[in-house]
């Protein structure tokens, strides 16, 4: 199967289960791959059979910047949903909090899903 690959997309939200997290938000990365079949595409040169990723990156910053949720594991559901929805056959996604309020250093707090139709 053919990817489409959006790495490191970053966006500023106010997830979180801690109520400092919900007033003063914090930056996002996701990544997401596209299980999909670009071969007709690719063949014919044309956007129209294949997936569009500035429509996906729009649809994921529809909900990364939107209605708050309390995990990682919501968010990345509702991508994954979303972008299956728009065609995908499968789909990975990764959800990093880039500053989780533990007491420690650590690059970034994730998770990461895989789903198919």
């Amino acid at each position: 199967m053919d990817k489409i690959i959006l790495e490191n997309m970053l966006f500023y939200g106010y997830h979180g289960v801690l109520p400092e997290e919900n007033t003063l938000g914090q930056r996002y990365a996701v990544s997401v791959v596209l299980g999909t079949d670009i071969k007709s595409a690719a063949a014919d040169d044309d956007l129209t059979k294949s997936l569009n990723y500035a429509e996906v990156y729009n649809a994921v910053k529809g909900i990364m910047e939107g209605e708050p949720a309390k995990l990682l594991e919501t968010l990345a559901e509702s991508i994954s949903g979303r972008i299956l929805a728009m065609g995908a056959e499968t789909v990975r996604v990764t959800v990093k909090k880039l500053h989780p309020p533990i007491p420690g250093q650590m690059d970034f707090a994730a998770v990461e899903i895989e789903r198919s139709r």
